[in-house]
């Protein structure tokens, strides 16, 4: 079997949807046809599901978050590494963890579960994040995975408390003249006077330096980070921000959530708690976070509401997409998949949607809101953060795509719904993850499926 480097980079993210739709990482594919087989990778049976995979985009090689593994796998699934992360002693209440101070809770063997992988390109180093010890991560050279560094000294060192795989979303900003930054973003599981709930952390070049996660800005009344206010637990008790996905495009860095809010049905007294899903948008360069915006998300099909994100991935538009929705083919698309309803999180209706957004119009979604905001319009519309209604202020400045807030009409939400365009439902079988490219002008997406289908 030959292929290109670019093939072969497909290949890895194919694998990557069908290791995160099938429900056991031991579970074999069929071969689609019998002189094209798929190459496969088994884990350990005793150690459980694979968690996360990045692959290195220079080289083909995948690093793949397992529970108490990192694997590093050639492009034709091979394994060239194994590293161990656990188990290890440990309990969930230990704050700070017993390997800063002693622990009086009674200490277990405990599986560590991989909750984040992200390539550090410009210091060539993986950073894996797990869930022992309230979430400490480790930084591995790429060739070998020997430890660089394993920082837990401190406490912004430990990044979450939450012990499920898909609770914690990173994404790297790069700078050619200092030291790069880590947006990080993270359910914090009832411990908001632990962890922010997003953050932004510096990566500094050497891998055990004091500063290595520290926050970018910390003084004693503004940092760059938000924590969920207590008051908002008395609202909403089990409140918490799931992160579905994250990236950068511009100025900006963007996370996709899913979020808990109290809503009145119509002609009730009385209010429910239903999910919503919102893209949240900050400034690559604001320390004091006063650029948050976060706006509602998701599609409608013959009057039926899809509003729970399953999963998303950005690309571009391409010249025949583009033609079509009236933008540039270099234009940021967002793929995602939504399934039905707004009620259950946890386990989501099977009925599903992949819809598309446009960034820029969702962008200038929020540049009107800012304008009128700054004109004294309305209030900023964050209950979660402000609990009570908080009045726009009006001051007279210019607003343009790349306003990144000051400390006035901050943080700030959007209350009307984007809708994005919905290409494609799938009743029976719901989608769970999505990835999509151009090739030959053409917008192409891979959907892999609760069952462990791939749709092209």
């Amino acid at each position: 079997l030959i292929m290109s480097p670019a093939m072969w980079k497909w290949t890895c993210l194919v694998s990557h949807l069908l290791l995160s739709t099938t429900v056991s990482p031991l579970a074999r594919q069929q071969p689609l046809h019998p002189k094209r087989p798929f190459i496969t990778f088994t884990g350990d049976q005793a150690e459980g599901n694979f968690n996360h995979l990045v692959v290195d985009e220079r080289t083909g090689h995948i690093y793949l978050g397992a529970v108490n593994r990192i694997y590093k796998l050639s492009s034709d699934l091979k394994v060239l590494v194994t590293h161990q992360t656990g188990p290890d002693e440990d309990n969930p209440k230990c704050y700070p963890p017993r390997i800063v101070q002693t622990c009086n809770e009674p200490l277990t063997p405990t599986n560590n579960i991989n909750k984040m992988l992200l390539i550090d390109y410009k210091e060539n180093r993986l950073i894996a994040c797990g869930s022992l010890y309230q979430g400490i991560c480790k930084l591995l050279r790429l060739d070998d995975l020997f430890k660089l560094g394993e920082p837990f000294h401190k406490k912004e060192h430990y990044l979450s408390g939450v012990n499920e795989s898909g609770s914690v979303f990173g994404v790297i900003v790069s700078y050619s003249n200092m030291d790069d930054k880590l947006f990080i973003a993270t359910a914090v599981d009832g411990k908001p006077e632990y962890f922010p709930t997003i953050s932004s952390r510096k990566l500094t070049k050497n891998s055990e330096a004091d500063g290595m996660f520290a926050y970018v800005f910390h003084d004693e009344f503004v940092a760059s980070m938000i924590k969920i206010p207590s008051d908002t637990f008395t609202i909403i008790p089990d409140f918490d921000i799931y992160y579905i996905y994250g990236f950068s495009s511009g100025n900006f860095v963007y996370f996709l959530t899913l979020q808990p809010e109290m809503i009145s049905p119509p002609g009730s007294t009385t209010k429910e708690q239903v999910y919503t899903s919102k893209l949240v948008r900050l400034c690559k360069e604001d320390t004091a976070f006063n650029s948050y915006v976060e706006v509602p998300i998701g599609c409608e099909k013959n009057g039926v509401e899809y509003r729970l994100l399953q999963a998303a991935y950005l690309s571009k538009a391409g010249a025949i997409l583009a033609r079509s929705l009236g933008v540039g083919p270099e234009d940021d698309i967002l793929f995602t998949v939504f399934s039905k309803g707004q009620k259950r999180k946890m386990k989501s209706l099977d009925e599903s949607a992949l819809c598309i957004f446009v960034l820029k119009k969702i962008n200038d979604r929020i540049k009107d809101r800012l304008q009128s905001c700054y004109r004294g319009e309305g209030t900023l519309d964050l209950a979660w953060l402000k609990v009570k209604d908080i009045p726009c202020s009006s001051a007279l400045l210019t607003i343009d795509d790349n306003f990144c807030g000051l400390d006035m009409n901050a943080p700030l939400g959007v209350s009307s719904m984007v809708r994005g365009l919905p290409i494609f439902t799938e009743d029976g079988d719901r989608m769970t993850s999505v990835i999509a490219y151009v090739y030959k002008n053409h917008s192409l997406a891979f959907v892999g499926t609760k069952s462990g289908k791939l749709k092209k």
